[in-house]
């Protein structure tokens, strides 16, 4: 089993850092599982689920987004995407790191893995490359916000003007993140929510490129995305054969407590997708590849892969 890192240069001259998870030895892999990971982390994070998927015989990718672990700090500019469109730039460096992998493994099936902020990337992906793909995961993802998003999105706006754009800004991250732990009381930590298991908790605080409070510009880019995720007329270009499999911890906060990823799924279906499945984790918060149920959740996804 190896692990190579590698780097692509993008149209408007960012350096993207993107690693590969395979097997020794010349061996021809079942498919390929390509990583979209979420906000405040980065993909050496999901390097034990990537080593479960190769066992099973998938080679794996990921890249570090704009703004995140190695991309954000080699450019000097974490938890920031783009002076402009950062949530669709960060979409087409998904686009361009897939395009890599058919170079690499020509007409092998290709899976997308986005995970929170990954999830909603992943899902502005399928609206416009939804054919690229044999088929997305979606773990941690969230409903339609509606009025509280168009809230969220002025809000953001302002904040740019007061601020601008490569500020951080506390207002939006509290209004963001601010009540994800309530639910968690007595809480040890200000990232309870992201899993029971304390001991990834405390990995997450320790961790230099994970964290921090992000951008006016991030906020924007981020909430102005998710607008366009749930927006009907974008929706409509998804591939109806597509596979979908909704992936989350029935307490987690980000799809509030369940209702969110159920909403999320139920669109999907109206839209007439075909295939949609959604598996939902008792008493598992919002970082499931995290969990104490972590293999069991690696089964899962490897179950299902296996069927296509």
């Amino acid at each position: 089993m190896k692990c190579t890192d590698f780097t692509f240069l993008t149209n408007d001259g960012i350096t993207i850092f993107y690693k590969k998870w395979e097997t020794e030895g010349n061996i021809s892999p079942k498919g390929v599982i390509q990583i979209a990971h979420g906000m405040a982390e980065h993909i050496e994070r999901y390097d034990l689920f990537a080593k479960a998927l190769i066992q099973e015989g998938y080679v794996v990718y990921g890249n570090d987004h704009r703004g995140h672990g190695k991309t954000g700090k080699n450019a000097s500019q974490m938890g920031f995407f783009a002076e402009e469109n950062g949530f669709d730039l960060v979409v087409e460096d998904m686009l361009h790191l897939t395009n890599i992998i058919k170079k690499d493994y020509p007409n092998k099936p290709i899976f997308l893995f986005g995970h929170s902020m990954g999830s909603f990337l992943s899902r502005r992906y399928i609206q416009t490359y939804g054919d690229q793909l044999a088929g997305v995961i979606l773990s941690g993802t969230g409903g339609n916000p509606g009025l509280i998003g168009q809230v969220g999105i002025g809000i953001a706006k302002l904040e740019m003007k007061r601020k601008g754009k490569r500020t951080s800004s506390s207002l939006m991250n509290k209004l963001t993140f601010g009540s994800y732990n309530k639910a968690f009381t007595p809480t040890r930590t200000e990232f309870d929510w992201l899993t029971r298991d304390d001991s990834e908790v405390n990995k997450y605080i320790e961790d230099p490129l994970c964290g921090g409070i992000f951008t006016a510009g991030f906020f924007y880019d981020l909430v102005s995305g998710v607008a366009k995720v749930n927006k009907h007329s974008a929706n409509i270009n998804i591939p109806k054969d597509l596979p979908m499999y909704f992936l989350a911890g029935d307490k987690d906060p980000v799809g509030n407590f369940s209702k969110g990823i159920l909403q999320a799924a139920d669109m999907y279906i109206k839209l007439g997708i075909e295939d949609v499945t959604v598996k939902l984790y008792e008493d598992s918060r919002h970082e499931i590849l995290n969990e104490l149920n972590k293999e069991e959740v690696f089964m899962d996804v490897i179950n299902w892969l296996n069927r296509y």
